[in-house]
């Protein structure tokens, strides 16, 4: 083990061009379509998955403008009521479990290595198997809707009406083998998260000094591990009860099942869903008014606490969903006051947030721009949502499109415009381009008022007696002005998508070069070129602060000393990011495609005949049995890591790692 050295000033300087050079090899792909399918980049993995799932986003909105022409006027007949209900259950389905929880947690896998200063994910080749198992269930679900065998009874899948008395054929059995497939990449990606979080982090960044996004992404990977496996129930109990050769009564009350136990199953899911979605967006707000306020975060521990708050509380009041269905009255009580309760940590972040701006010089911005655009929907939407949880209100409401404005007012006001201030944000960090702020203000506009335009007056539909899920209405009902006012909104907000788009595809090409932190950020990943190296950072960062870049970086020591012939990652302490040893990650490799591939074989059969369990289980067999055995496939000969010594300041501390086989690193 050798002494620990003083390592300032740029990597790049720092570094001979000849380990450069092998660094950059190392961790390079494979050229070619081969490079495309066994990379274990997080950056490449979380790429695709942020292509993947705008791709499923405007397909899911093209499914919305067909319900909208259709609801635009009575009884119309654009399209039929079977394909009605495919469109409506496709549309919901794919917005929440293929775009929502995977555009956050792609984001996530992108930003947060590069946040927490390390050179990967924890574990490579499983995140890359994760998308693989996430396209897998995309395709199936969209394959099924263009065969016409789409899902038809709702992105909840309510039994009985999904049971098979009422819904025969292989529809139902689509959406839950889907719903599978989809979770797994889920719970992949929060494992990822939270390993890397815990583990990788650079020396020196503390619990109490990890960024606010980077927090807000480990209470939401939590939440999914422990809220995933449920919908996991509902949808393997559901096919079960539906195949003829497993013959199962789960959900059946006539052989001693219970219907509401799957609403129970699935609200247990499905509620903390929405904060598993929300959660991420509140830690992008939080960095971008840090940011454009060119202040630290006013109420950084209060808003930690809300967030693990949020978590906690939004696993206890799945019920209000459910305040229609024979619940005991204390019970009910206590999912109404739980239901209120959850208004508290978001309400603290509301006035942090506001704190922040008023205290600092805000810069107006794109990011910012839409930041400040979801406050003005999330309050609205939290609003409608405190009304939700007084019981006599909801009954008189519930089912009807007062429901589904406040569904997309927390949803795309709480969410989608945190997303599109991101993509603003760290569009110059992923491409190295900035993009076109006045079209993002066409992109705003439109989205903006489009939006309010769709859904404020679903608000008032709902209140004169508009159900929901149906395809179709007559004259008589007044409802027309204001279904036609919603669906012109629509075509309004689909406008702003392909600005966007537009704005997006051109800006990669001939966007303003952005360099290296074009918006003056405070963390790590603006430390790095834009966009990233594939190993992300030649010499690891440490940290002294909440905000390393705002306080005096370039005094701040590198870790030197990791091989640069080996893909080796820093393990630190939990607690205070202490160094305790390298560690040597997985490289690039084909058996995740296979495994996704595999998987992917299983549930589409699963479908039609359960005697693809064995079959597949040999194939797991096999892919697992190769990919332990080559382990993370290192090199024989082990070449000495590299030290650098070029002291600038006489006194600080650095850290250079030896070469030792299993070294303990000392600061």
């Amino acid at each position: 083990m050798t002494v620990p050295q003083t390592t300032f000033g740029s990597p790049e300087a720092l570094m001979r061009d000849a380990d450069l050079a092998q660094l950059h090899e190392t961790w390079s792909r494979p050229r070619g379509l081969w490079g495309w399918l066994v990379t274990t980049n997080h950056k490449d993995i979380a790429e695709r998955y942020i292509v993947t799932a705008f791709i499923f986003f405007i397909l899911a909105g093209i499914l919305a403008v067909i319900m909208r022409i259709q609801l635009a006027v009575p009884e119309n007949h654009f399209v039929g009521p079977d394909l009605y209900n495919q469109i409506f259950t496709v549309h919901g389905t794919t917005m929440m479990f293929l775009f929502a929880v995977p555009i956050m947690e792609a984001f996530a896998l992108y930003l947060v290595p590069l946040m927490v200063g390390t050179r990967n994910v924890a574990f490579p080749r499983l995140n890359a198997f994760g998308y693989f198992t996430y396209l897998a269930g995309g395709l199936q679900l969209w394959g099924a809707l263009l065969a016409n065998t789409g899902p038809d009874t709702g992105w909840f899948a309510y039994v009985p009406l999904s049971g098979p008395a009422f819904a025969p054929g292989k529809r139902v059995d689509v959406w839950a083998d889907m719903v599978t497939t989809t979770e797994i990449s889920a719970l992949v990606g929060a494992v990822e998260i939270i390993v890397t979080v815990f583990k990788q982090r650079a020396v020196g960044m503390s619990l109490n000094r990890i960024p606010v996004y980077v927090w807000a992404m480990v209470v939401t990977s939590f939440m999914i591990i422990f809220a995933m496996p449920a919908v996991m129930t509902a949808s393997g109990f559901l096919p079960m009860d539906r195949m003829p050769h497993v013959n199962t009564h789960f959900f059946n009350p006539a052989e001693g099942g219970d219907a509401l136990l799957y609403q129970h199953v699935f609200w247990f899911f499905g509620h903390p869903e929405v904060y598993i979605i929300f959660i991420p967006a509140t830690g992008f707000v939080s960095t971008i008014i840090t940011t454009f306020s060119r202040r630290p975060i006013f109420g950084y521990i209060p808003i930690i606490l809300s967030l693990i708050a949020t978590g906690f509380i939004g696993f206890g009041l799945w019920v209000h969903h459910m305040f229609a269905t024979p619940v005991p009255n204390l019970g009910q009580s206590f999912f109404t006051a739980a239901s209120m309760m959850i208004a508290i940590p978001a309400g603290v972040q509301i006035f942090c947030w506001i704190a922040t701006l008023w205290g600092g010089k805000p810069v107006l911005k794109m990011p910012l721009v839409w930041v400040l655009g979801f406050i003005a929907l999330f309050v609205l939407g939290g609003l409608t949502g405190i009304m939700l949880a007084s019981i006599p209100i909801d009954l008189q409401v519930h089912d009807t499109y007062f429901v589904v404005a406040h569904f997309h007012y927390v949803l795309i006001g709480g969410a989608v415009f945190p997303l599109f201030g991101a993509v603003y944000y760290w569009f110059p960090k992923m491409t190295g381009r900035m993009m076109s702020e006045k079209l993002g203000l066409w992109h705003f506009w439109l989205f903006f008022i489009g939006f309010n335009m769709t859904f404020f007056p679903m608000h008032l539909l709902g209140l004169h007696g508009m159900t929901r899920r149906i395809y179709t209405y007559l004259p008589e009902t007044g409802w027309g002005m204001l279904n036609h006012i919603a669906s012109s909104g629509a075509l309004f907000m689909g406008l702003g998508v392909l600005v966007f788009l537009y704005n997006a595809l051109v800006s990669m090409r001939r966007g303003e070069v952005a360099g290296e932190n074009p918006w003056g950020a405070a963390t790590l990943e603006w430390t790095t070129t834009s966009p990233p190296p594939k190993y992300n950072y030649a010499l690891l960062p440490t940290v002294r602060g909440r905000y390393p870049l705002w306080e005096n970086f370039a005094q701040t020591p590198l870790v030197s000393g990791l091989s640069t012939d080996k893909r080796e990652v820093l393990s630190t302490s939990i607690l205070d990011a202490q160094p305790e040893h390298r560690y040597e990650i997985g490289t690039d490799s084909i058996l995740p495609l296979l495994m996704g591939i595999v998987t992917g074989i299983f549930f589409v059969v699963l479908v039609f005949t359960p005697w693809i369990v064995p079959i597949c289980a040999g194939g797991w067999f096999v892919v697992m049995a190769i990919w332990f055995w080559i382990g993370t496939g290192q090199p024989q000969e082990k070449h000495k890591a590299h030290e650098y010594h070029e002291p600038r300041s006489p006194g600080e501390p650095g850290l250079s790692l030896g070469s030792d086989a299993n070294p303990s690193p000392q600061t």
